[in-house]
């Protein structure tokens, strides 16, 4: 008799991201870190295991191998099973052909066989890029109790924002009877979160005739999804209440750093009743000079603070040096911000140097936007970086970008 899992988990984590531009030109964009001591990953990784779903496939292509390193075997998910546990899926050679993952349909057509080897009931698809707690065994009971063929997370968004998103319109009973992928002009402001559960047996028949259009881009939310509508399959939203942030643009992924901040925070990392697991560098306790000033702030193992950090997210092993000031800003592991340096409304990728006197960004109430600074640049001292600039290059010494 075969061994099965009731639902196994696939993270579509192969997006370039463009919309982070420095920050994901040479990683994918779940491993891009967050929230001082994390990855974007590690998110729906955690939210799989505190839900009881102990397989999980992973879905990389563009610039997998940090991400690679950083999942490992699982273990700090508890994801490292004999049966089961979390697999990373790239694309690879077939007997007739080999192909990049066209869409988000596609990638998981591609890997049908290895659902098929835990042979589940239902199969859960997330994505790589959204920071939120959510107990999808919750999820998987409604879906269950509906009889439904899929049921698609959803969340109410504000209306000027709803046409980023897909929009579910559906009936008193949570039915959905009509899908729009980004509309003009919504009828509702119940957003599809990119999170699905499909009967497995119907994903299996929908992703097959998908593959053998043609005309499909081959995408879940352009194709597959209103391929099941029209063919009158039973489709249910399920209503998420909570905490949740597509982190897939600059201003997002600060707004969500930021939400980490305070005495009550918008969104509560610390909460040991769901807890965010990942993978921690080996460091000492944060260190804080005798005559620092840290206000409002995180700041994780490793990191020295001998200037002033105000309403800063800081990673680990990041040095600020004597008289250097960061406000309002997201510094990433390994960085170092130099004696006299300024860094404003900012986001600083991992290893960057920023020496003594460099000014970067400024005050968050008259900047005209976030500044970044690219992984692995050196900013030359007093060199500027004007607000809303995304450098990826080094800066020398006295120069404006």
């Amino acid at each position: 008799m075969q061994r099965k899992k009731e639902c196994v988990a696939m993270l579509l984590a192969g997006g370039q991201g463009s919309r982070l531009y420095a920050l994901t030109n040479n990683i994918a964009k779940p491993a891009v870190p967050f929230g001082a001591k994390y990855r974007i990953i590690d998110f729906p990784l955690s939210n799989c295991v505190n839900s009881g779903i102990d397989t999980v496939g992973v879905l990389t292509q563009y610039q997998p191998l940090v991400l690679n390193e950083y999942i490992g075997n699982g273990q700090p998910w508890d994801l490292d099973r004999n049966f089961g546990g979390v697999h990373v899926l790239s694309p690879y050679q077939k007997k007739s052909k080999s192909a990049w993952y066209e869409g988000t349909a596609n990638a998981i057509y591609q890997n049908l066989n290895f659902i098929k080897m835990y042979n589940p009931s239902y199969v859960l698809i997330l994505s790589g890029d959204h920071i939120y707690k959510m107990d999808y065994s919750k999820m998987l009971r409604a879906h269950i109790e509906k009889n439904a063929d899929c049921t698609i997370a959803a969340i109410q968004v504000p209306l000027k924002e709803a046409s980023r998103f897909g929009i579910l319109n559906t009936n008193p009973d949570g039915s959905v009877y009509e899908f729009e992928e980004k509309p003009k002009q919504p009828k509702s402001t119940l957003a599809s979160m990119g999170v699905y559960i499909f009967t497995a047996e119907k994903m299996y028949k929908y992703l097959e005739a998908d593959d053998e259009d043609p005309n499909s881009s081959k995408d879940f939310g352009k194709n597959v999804l209103p391929a099941m509508l029209n063919a009158g399959e039973r489709m249910f939203a399920y209503q998420f209440e909570g905490y949740w942030k597509d982190v897939g643009t600059i201003s997002s992924l600060w707004e969500a750093n930021m939400d980490l901040l305070g005495e009550d925070p918008a969104f509560d990392v610390a909460d040991n009743a769901w807890k965010i697991h990942s993978r921690n560098p080996l460091a000492p306790p944060a260190y804080l000079g005798d005559h620092s000033v840290v206000k409002n702030s995180m700041i994780a193992l490793g990191s020295e603070v001998y200037g002033t950090v105000e309403n800063s997210v800081l990673s680990s092993n990041v040095i600020i040096e004597e008289g250097a000031v960061v406000r309002d800003s997201v510094i990433m592991s390994n960085t170092v911000v130099h004696k006299g340096a300024v860094v404003n409304y900012s986001i600083i990728d991992e290893s960057v140097a920023i020496e003594d006197g460099a000014k970067i960004g400024e005050d968050k109430e008259s900047a005209k936007g976030i500044s970044v600074l690219g992984r692995g640049i050196t900013v030359g001292k007093n060199a500027k970086v004007a607000a809303g600039n995304i450098v990826d290059k080094s800066i020398k010494e006295g120069e404006e970008a």
